[in-house]
């Protein structure tokens, strides 16, 4: 499924606490002002997802009803809860400790500023979201339920936009929920970092992870027709650079028709299937011609999680990018820490893989081209070669401690190649890891920081955090303030924070 097809019909619920302490006119009043939130958020394009307002809580009862009903509805993705006035704390416990859904919690007031001349106590009675929202946090802190906390007032922009950064993240719980991943073979070479027990990635994120034989897809390349491959390829022409010999009429045009055959025969297994993302593996290619190089990447820009190598933790890690980078600026790519340049305090990654490197994050218009390939046994592949775009970014990687599952996140910074790489046949970009490739590189391989990852300039570093608070994984973070010595430090604290939280 695009990700583009998931907004459709999904929904956050705007819950609104208060209680019958304040007459009916105050819960009026009160469900007026939620209402005019409500209608303000909606109209702002920053948050992709429809925020519908529902009915003022002032009881036990209709809470634990309301998020209940959350909890089951397959449109609501997440709830988002105000206290516009005084909220007693043990009205909300019974309906938070079963909810289901991720929370938000909006800490703000219907107005913006204190009416000196005319405030009085009925005022104050009615706008006293700073009360009952701590009242509110006491609750949720006190049954330790993961939520997000957004402070300010509603019409800020930055309140806007970080309520439609965490509305995509809501969104990518909810797709990874019902995720599945197809693997095309299985993992390779006894590599440990890119597997994982399935089990545990079924309950703690929800997807599933599919096994099939390569002679499954096969069957579905070889079926594809000579009409489809023929629009495929004027696509192709549409929106990418063709080197000489690819085109038609070349000498080489049947291995850009044969990607084309595979990319259409991959989405349709994937389509039909109801998969989300999918992995594959070139030690296993039996009946394919090529190493499917151009089809990843194209699938990828469509918003399919993909790992190269059996990677599926990498294939559903990618695809929950994906969701999250909704209505964002900036590509999101499956990615590999390839090589070093040294260089002293300049010092950078570049990154790359053998072929699946997505279009999204290139930097002008890809050019496809067919270069020989040492591994894999098979004729040469097709594939799309580009330079990353330049900018910040956050590459991050997700590895299975046995106990635990960890985020590992690093804030980069995309630079330009110091000169023409022309004998490299891959896309591939350039990064400056924060705080500095001595650093950036030693407390990411201390965390046990695989070598694939998900690179974007589109998601951030908040909206990464937000999706492990919701999932419950660790996450830990180097930035420009990471040192060596903190890092450890933090580890070991977390060490214990997870050990003790499984007594």
């Amino acid at each position: 499924m695009k990700v583009d097809d998931l907004l459709a019909n999904k929904e956050l619920w705007f819950v609104t606490g208060s209680q019958h302490l304040y007459g009916p006119e105050v819960i009026e009043q009160v469900e007026r002002d939620a209402r005019s939130i409500v209608d303000g958020l909606n109209g702002d394009k920053r948050i992709p997802i429809k925020i519908v307002p529902k009915a003022v809580l002032t009881s036990s009862d209709a809470i634990a009803r309301m998020l209940a009903d959350a909890g089951s509805s397959p449109e609501c993705i997440g709830v988002i809860a105000w206290m516009h006035t005084f909220s007693p704390a043990q009205m909300w416990m019974p309906g938070l400790k079963t909810l289901a859904k991720p929370l938000l919690h909006l800490h703000t007031q219907h107005n913006a500023e204190i009416p000196w001349d005319s405030i009085d106590m009925d005022f104050m009675n009615l706008n006293q979201s700073a009360h009952g929202g701590r009242e509110f946090g006491f609750a949720v802190t006190r049954l330790g339920v993961p939520r997000k906390v957004v402070v300010g007032h509603w019409k800020e922009q930055r309140v806007q936009e970080q309520i439609g950064a965490w509305s995509t993240v809501a969104l990518a719980h909810h797709d990874a929920t019902v995720g599945r991943i197809a693997r095309f073979g299985d993992n390779m070479r006894r590599v440990a970092v890119t597997e994982g027990n399935k089990v545990s990635a079924r309950a703690q994120f929800g997807y599933s992870v599919e096994g099939f034989g390569v002679g499954d897809l096969v069957e579905y390349v070889d079926a594809v027709s000579d009409a489809d491959i023929d629009r495929t390829v004027e696509e192709y022409r549409s929106e990418y650079e063709i080197a000489k010999g690819l085109d038609k009429g070349g000498e080489r045009h049947e291995a850009l028709r044969y990607a084309a055959r595979q990319e259409i025969g991959i989405r349709r297994f994937l389509d039909e299937g109801g998969f989300t993302g999918f992995t594959t593996s070139f030690e296993v290619l039996h009946g394919l011609d090529q190493l499917p190089g151009l089809a990843p990447q194209r699938l990828m820009a469509q918003g399919y999680g993909f790992g190269a190598e059996g990677d599926w933790k990498t294939a559903a890690f990618l695809r929950t990018a994906k969701v999250m980078a909704i209505g964002r600026s900036g590509g999101t790519s499956f990615m590999e820490d390839y090589t070093y340049h040294f260089t002293g305090e300049n010092s950078s990654v570049l990154g790359a893989h053998m072929l699946e490197i997505c279009p999204s994050i290139a930097k002008g218009k890809p050019r496809i081209e067919i270069h020989p390939l040492g591994i894999g046994g098979k004729s040469d592949p097709v594939r799309a070669v580009f330079d990353g775009q330049g900018g910040a970014a956050v590459n991050a990687t997700m590895v299975d401690l046995g106990d635990r599952y960890r985020m590992i996140v690093n804030e980069v910074d995309a630079v330009a190649p110091e000169k023409p790489m022309p004998n490299l046949p891959v896309a591939r970009v350039l990064w400056k890891p924060k705080p500095n490739l001595e650093v950036g590189a030693a407390t990411w391989i201390l965390a046990g920081g695989a070598h694939h990852t998900v690179y974007s300039q589109a998601v951030t570093r908040e909206q990464l955090i937000d999706y492990a608070r919701i999932t419950g994984v660790e996450a830990v973070v180097i930035d420009e303030n990471t040192t060596v010595e903190r890092f450890e430090q933090e580890l070991r604290w977390n060490e214990l924070y997870y050990r003790f939280n499984r007594l």
